[in-house]
C-alpha cells in the first residue's frame, strides 16, 4: 500500500512553482526567454533572488517525498520512488499539459536528503561551472555526471548508484536540446530551465 504513495508525489512535482512566481510579478514565463517554466528562466527574467526562490521551491518537491520515504516510513526504495515521480510531475505536469521543467532543482533537494555531506560538496560545482562558462546547462550536466560518482565514493550501495545515475539520465536527457544548442554554440547563456 506504501507504494501509492507514488500518486500524490508524482502530484507534490506538479506543483507549477516558475508559473505562481512569475505570475505573481505579471510575467507568464512560457512567453519569457528560454520559454521554459524553470528556476534559470525565472532568474534570467525576472532576477535572481525570482529564480532562487523557484529552485527553493522546486528543491522541496523532491526533498518531502525523499524525507517522508528515508526518515518517516523507513524505505529509502520508496523514497527514490516517490522522488522519481515528483521529478516525472515537474517534467510533465498533467495539470499544465505535461509543459513542465527540466528537473534540476527537484532531484538537487531530493540528492540533499539521501547524501547531504555528498550534496554540500557536489553542490557548488554547479555554480562554479556555471560561473566560469556563464552556462547553466553545462553546469547541470556537470552536477548529472558529479552526483553518482559523489554517491559511489560515499560507499552508497550498488542499488542506490543506479537509482541515482538513472535519475540522472533522465534529468540529462530532459536537456537534449540544450545540449544540443551546446554543441552549436546558440546555447542561452544562464540556460537550463529547471
Amino acid at each position: 500500500m506504501e507504494w501509492l504513495l507514488l500518486v500524490p508525489a508524482y502530484f507534490l512535482g506538479t506543483f507549477p512553482s516558475a508559473v505562481m512566481v512569475a505570475k505573481s510579478r505579471g510575467v507568464d514565463i512560457y512567453a519569457v526567454g528560454s520559454g521554459n517554466p524553470g528556476a534559470s528562466n525565472v532568474a534570467r527574467s525576472l532576477g535572481n533572488r525570482w529564480g532562487v526562490l523557484v529552485f527553493v521551491l522546486d528543491g522541496l518537491k523532491g526533498a518531502i517525498p525523499a524525507a517522508v520515504g528515508v526518515h518517516l516510513l523507513d524505505n529509502r526504495a520508496l523514497a527514490y520512488g516517490m522522488v522519481a515521480a515528483a521529478i516525472v510531475g515537474h517534467m510533465f505536469p498533467i495539470t499544465r499539459r505535461f509543459r513542465g521543467g527540466k528537473g534540476v532543482a527537484t532531484f538537487a533537494g531530493a540528492s540533499l536528503v539521501f547524501y547531504p555531506v555528498v550534496g554540500i560538496i557536489v553542490g557548488p560545482l554547479w555554480y562554479v561551472v556555471r560561473k566560469l562558462t556563464g552556462k547553466a546547462s553545462l553546469a547541470t550536466f556537470s552536477l548529472g555526471v558529479a552526483w553518482p560518482i559523489g554517491v559511489a565514493i560515499a560507499g552508497a550501495p550498488a542499488w542506490e548508484i543506479v537509482a541515482i545515475f538513472a535519475i540522472s539520465l533522465l534529468v540529462l536527457v530532459r536537456h537534449a536540446d540544450n545540449i544540443r544548442r551546446l554543441i552549436s554554440g546558440t546555447e542561452l547563456s544562464g540556460s537550463h530551465g529547471g
